[in-house]
């Protein structure tokens, strides 16, 4: 296909054996009150093909399978640089199991990223089943808040329409063309887990302003779960019940807490972790297991789970 007109967005979707859910994410995307110009959406799993559901999503679309599962990091990284090839000015990134919380959501992230000359900026990541809930707890400062209310409050008299140096990229931000050429792509290394972590710290190294618009929503489900509370809430601890999942959130964040940028808050790690593994669950095995992913993120020993 030809290039496409100035000021286009595309929608960059990854996607693997979720076609139900696709579909709610695609039809968010096909309703949008400013339209998107193409639709990518990565098929990390063609032995269960999305294409139909791609093909009938009402917008312009690509369908890109991919028979070696690239995992989100690789997908992702895939289906940005498939959006630049086609000439896209502004790149909007979501997961299958995600979609806009409202039709003009794409509307009011163009309107703030152009009207305050953002590089990138993400929606608040609500529950699906709950909006007023986030999907993910967020910290300020010492304060983990699991709600939109209690973001907005502590916000107090503060930027009431956005949170600067703060965002969600593979839930529903928009990014502008050029900031990838400053930032890159994500690392198919990480696979899964980490991915967006390392993406967000390349951006604020970048020094390009970016931030959540505190008015727009992307629904997606509950991630909260994984997120276990210790010393009463004022701490809290990644921990997937999923071993898969597990093994690649302790690999990757050993690559990633030895980074530029994040070297500071890997000081922590160990005491923060050998506290909840060894005080709070009691689980000297499970502490012992963390450390040993740990260091073979450090020595970026990529290998994909057993």
């Amino acid at each position: 296909m030809s290039s496409l007109p100035p000021g286009s967005v595309v929608a960059v979707v990854v996607t693997r054996h979720r076609t139900e859910l696709l579909v709610d994410s695609l039809a968010a995307i096909a309703k949008q009150t400013h339209p998107v110009a193409h639709l990518i959406v990565v098929d990390n799993g063609p032995d269960q093909p999305a294409r139909e559901v791609v093909e009938a999503s009402g917008v312009p679309a690509t369908w890109l399978p991919s028979w070696h599962n690239l995992g989100g990091a690789g997908g992702f990284a895939l289906g940005i640089l498939q959006a630049l090839a086609l000439g896209a000015d502004w790149i909007w990134l979501g997961d299958d199991d995600g979609h806009a919380g409202s039709d003009s959501a794409l509307a009011s992230l163009l309107e703030i990223a152009e009207r305050r000359g953002l590089a990138a900026v993400s929606p608040v990541v609500a529950d699906k089943a709950d909006p007023d809930r986030l999907a993910f707890p967020l910290r300020r400062g010492l304060v983990w808040h699991r709600t939109r209310t209690a973001l907005l409050e502590s916000e107090g008299e503060g930027d009431a329409e956005l949170l600067p140096g703060i965002a969600s990229f593979f839930n529903g931000a928009l990014l502008r063309a050029s900031t990838l050429d400053v930032i890159g792509v994500p690392d198919l290394r990480l696979f899964v887990r980490g991915d967006e972590v390392e993406f967000h710290r390349r951006l604020v190294r970048s020094g390009l302003p970016f931030g959540t618009a505190l008015q727009a929503t992307y629904l997606h489900p509950q991630g909260g779960e994984e997120f276990k509370p210790m010393l009463g809430g004022r701490l809290h601890a990644q921990d997937p019940e999923d071993a898969t999942k597990r093994y690649y959130t302790y690999r990757n964040r050993g690559y990633l807490m030895s980074q530029p940028g994040m070297r500071r808050i890997g000081l922590l790690e160990v005491p923060r972790f050998a506290w909840y593994f060894l005080v709070t669950k009691r689980s000297p095995r499970e502490f012992l297991g963390w450390l040993r992913l740990l260091n073979r993120g450090r020595a970026e020993r990529f290998h994909r789970a057993p």
